[in-house]
């Protein structure tokens, strides 16, 4: 395949809310263009872009996926994103790489949720963009109303450059508002204008001039003294003002039907930016300048474990050529890897390629240090290109092994998967022993553990998380243990006195000793030690780690003989229960400082939600049409909260949760876990 130059590469990102046809315009794109012979369904799990058996069983992408196409003497790198909100690492790693993005939106449905969300990583990153009304052959499709409604959310800088020619069955083509022209059927043959569109047209040209006008000076002077402005004017207006963002244009069509397909991609090539435009961001806050020339500079977007090849590692090249057959450097890792056979890729069907130049994505298999984020260059130029950042878990299941042979296998699948999507976490909690997966939904746990059954054959069990509890005291008690043992020969006597005397909290647990007149002998204080701290890892209440007290030995008593170090760990172990005991014990909770961000409407229902839950709100500040309310929460009350949020919201709501502190547990909480705990016990 031959090397395009960075002015004849595109790579657009096809980002929306789940179900609007992404993958569809994908494989419509590719079909068109011969890279497959026949147009697959979501429906039917036969997509060139939805191949993995997790997206064709739930029938939603739920990875990125790089399609690269020729169209015409240019390279189109699409990458296809999913529209459900568990799988944001993905959107976030594609747009990071492209240079423009298309946003297909339902004729029937409108905006919804995800594209909202899109729609804000897009501004944030300042990529032009091209709105894509899909599905006009649907039932109920309105394109006036969503083009309507695309306005009043985004502003009137969005413009449509197509009309649809009749709409849900009746649907057949469009017409260019600039050229006036009608184009029908899947070829987009030119054809006569329906005279009942010419309104409809003549109002959209005007909106569109207006919104030209206003994104060039010069063009605005001529328009407000009232002289026309040109068909040659206003489209090379048009070019540059998507190009800098001042304007978003709208086209229509139906992917499915393969109708006006071919003029989404031709528009992307025309407006949307080339890699020539990339402002790639060193570590070091510096501007990476963008060329063909130079020594080789990508990074590494993607991490792939693909069942034929083994290891994929997608990248972007940004300066300089990656040939095939060579070594580069890791710049991140200060490692040397061996560059096998280069890939360009096309959904599941990889293709081999000598060499990839500036600008252009692609991919290689099995490299052995290199993860995602990851700076791929030249040894003698070193440069660390600044990644992505993508956001920290809000969602958190146990993990548990299936069976015995799942035990050793579970925490290498699970390290292998966190490499292929950075917003999965493993960690260890040692307060409660287990192992924590922590991603950005309940669904793309469930997909993680299948993937780990399916790729790994290790079999596991997600469950809530145990709720790290700790127990206290309340005042000061004493507690006395003598252990005493006769049975022939050496016996064992070890006799020990406690006060336990509450601290404040996060003071942590602390011993001392005031042993006077050598009740018990010096070289004993420290098994008595040594028992003290293997009770504090169970108390007495429901068997949770005690915090927050000091154990003070202030007497005891000993024998010449019978007298060992075991048998004052003993005593000592068993004076700090008894010490508890009569120390008024008390259950502490885990408090969480939640931050939640939503749109006014909701904010009643979320204040009700958190009045539920134990929660006490600190302050609400409103902003931008958004609501942020600062609360404080006991953790047992929102383990499953973006769950909650999500249901509350519809999904616009978002929040971040950490630990602030640990308080009393009130009486029914602690009666109800003490409950629990015993029942556990019996069975």
């Amino acid at each position: 395949m031959a090397k395009f130059g960075l002015d004849n590469i595109r790579n657009v990102a096809l980002l929306s809310h789940s179900g609007c046809g992404k993958t569809s315009v994908a494989e419509a794109v590719l079909f068109n263009n011969k890279d497959i012979n026949r147009l697959g369904k979501v429906d039917e799990g036969n997509t060139a872009s939805d191949f993995d058996p997790d997206e064709t069983k739930r029938k939603i992408s739920i990875n990125l996926t790089v399609l690269s196409t020729k169209a015409g003497e240019n390279r189109v790198n699409l990458i296809d994103t999913p529209g459900y909100p568990d799988f944001v690492g993905e959107v976030i790693a594609s747009i990071s790489v492209c240079e423009g993005a298309i946003l297909p939106i339902c004729a029937a449905s409108g905006v919804e949720v995800g594209t909202e969300q899109v729609w804000k990583s897009l501004e944030e990153a300042e990529l032009p963009r091209i709105v894509f009304i899909n599905k006009m052959d649907r039932e109920n499709a309105d394109f006036a109303k969503v083009v309507g409604q695309i306005r009043e959310m985004f502003g009137t800088k969005c413009a449509p450059i197509q009309v649809p020619i009749g709409s849900q069955s009746d649907f057949k083509g469009y017409v260019d508002i600039l050229t006036g022209k009608a184009y029908t059927g899947t070829e987009m043959a030119e054809s006569a204008t329906p005279a009942d569109l010419a309104d409809s047209v003549a109002s959209y040209l005007e909106q569109l001039t207006e919104s030209v006008a206003e994104s060039d000076d010069a063009l605005l002077e001529k328009y407000l003294d009232g002289q026309p402005l040109t068909t040659e004017e206003i489209a090379g207006a048009l070019k540059t003002a998507v190009g800098e963002g001042k304007l978003i244009p709208i086209t229509c069509g139906s992917a499915l039907q393969n109708v006006g397909i071919q003029a989404l991609v031709a528009a992307a090539i025309s407006y949307l930016p080339s890699p020539h435009t990339a402002k790639p961001v060193t570590a070091d806050g510096k501007e990476l300048e963008v060329s063909d020339d130079g020594p080789l500079a990508a990074i590494v977007f993607k991490t792939a474990a693909d069942p034929y090849v083994g290891k994929l590692t997608y990248f972007r090249v940004y300066r300089g050529t990656f040939t095939s057959n060579s070594h580069i450097w890791n710049q991140n890792r200060s490692a040397e890897e061996r560059v096998g056979q280069l890939f360009v890729i096309k959904g599941k069907t990889q293709e081999a390629v000598d060499a990839l130049g500036a600008g252009d994505i692609g991919a290689v298999a099995k490299l052995s240090v290199t993860t995602t984020g990851d700076t791929l260059c030249a040894k003698e130029t070193p440069v660390t290109l600044k990644a992505a950042v993508f956001p920290s878990p809000i969602f958190s299941q146990a993990v548990y092994p299936k069976g015995k042979a799942d035990v050793d296998k579970m925490g290498s699948s699970l390290t292998r998967l966190t490499e292929e999507d950075p917003t999965l976490r493993v960690t260890r909690d040692l307060a409660t022993a287990e192992t924590v997966l922590s991603g950005m939904g309940d669904t793309q746990l469930m997909v993680a553990a299948e993937r780990m059954q399916r790729k790994f054959s290790v079999g596991v069990d997600l469950a809530t998380p145990k709720v790290p509890y700790r127990e206290t005291v309340t005042m000061t008690g004493k507690g006395e243990h003598k252990h005493k043992k006769q049975s022939g020969g050496h016996g064992q006597y070890g006799h020990v006195l406690l006060e336990i005397e509450p601290l404040e909290r996060g003071a942590g647990a602390q011993f001392g000793e005031r042993i006077v007149g050598g009740s018990i002998p010096k070289n004993y204080i420290p098994a008595v030690e040594k028992g003290v701290n293997e009770a504090l890892a169970e108390g007495v209440i429901a068997g949770f780690p005690v915090v927050d007290v000091k154990a003070v030995c202030y007497d005891g008593s000993f024998h010449p003989v019978d007298s060992s170090e075991i048998c004052f760990k003993i005593a000592g172990n068993q004076a700090f229960k008894r010490g508890m005991e009569n120390g008024k014990p008390i259950l502490l909770e885990p408090i969480m400082t939640l931050e939640v961000t939503v749109p006014e409407d909701f904010t009643g229902d979320i204040i009700s939600d958190l009045n539920t839950k134990r929660a006490r709100v600190a302050g609400m500040n409103p902003g931008g049409g958004k609501n942020i309310i600062e609360a404080t929460v006991p953790q047992a009350e929102v383990l499953n909260y973006a769950i909650d949020l999500k249901s509350i919201t519809q999904g616009r709501g978002t929040f971040t949760l950490e630990f602030d502190h640990f308080e009393e547990a009130p009486q029914m909480v602690t009666q109800k876990i003490v409950a629990e705990r015993q029942a556990a016990k019996e069975n």
